[in-house]
């Protein structure tokens, strides 16, 4: 986590300490809830090892993952984390997962002691719109072959370690469909 953070931004030894002081461990069974739709989005994750996906269900129980969550990548429900209202999406882990987490008290303190992981957050924040900006775009004018394509530059690997379903609901396909866009590309060797 500590060499996210520096990827970005740098910290003196004392604000790495001060940093650390309030990140708590959490580790999460596959299909265990970091936080389910309903309640408070009280921390944000940093993932360590294993994956955790950010879904939505929608009135007909029907299950739409919007981002997955694979090891050095954060998650949380943005708007229930600022607003402290309940969360739209639920977080769930895929596999098991060992986590850190920072709580929304914690993160709004840190701010005030270690104003470098303000500009980290701003950045942070600005990478995920941008991201969202280009997953917006490419559900709507993006084939389903296309989508797969940045699925696995963005996510390298990931479709080696999760679900056909969960892909397949990321890319707003069905899986038998996802299944025919892989043996496609088997039968003409695209990676």
């Amino acid at each position: 986590m500590l060499d996210n953070v520096r990827e970005v931004v740098s910290l003196s030894q004392q604000e790495i300490e001060v940093f650390l002081s309030v990140v708590e461990v959490r580790l999460f069974k596959k299909k265990e809830f970091v936080l389910q739709s309903g309640d408070l989005c009280r921390n944000e994750t940093f993932v360590n090892k294993g994956c955790l996906k950010v879904f939505y269900t929608d009135l007909n129980g029907t299950q739409h993952n919007v981002k997955f969550a694979p090891e050095n990548w954060w998650s949380l429900d943005l708007e229930s984390f600022a607003t402290q209202m309940p969360a739209f999406y639920s977080i769930q882990a895929i596999e098991d997962s060992e986590c850190f987490q920072i709580s929304k008290m914690h993160h709004d303190w840190l701010y005030e002691k270690v104003p470098q992981l303000e500009k980290f957050a701003k950045l942070r924040y600005q990478n995920a719109y941008i991201m969202l900006q280009h997953r917006m775009t490419q559900s709507l004018f993006s084939t389903a072959e296309q989508k797969y394509d940045a699925f696995t530059r963005k996510y390298p690997g990931l479709e080696l370690r999760i679900s056909q379903k969960d892909i397949a609901s990321y890319l707003g396909v069905t899986p038998e469909f996802l299944s025919m866009i892989r043996n496609k590309r088997q039968k003409h060797r695209i990676p």
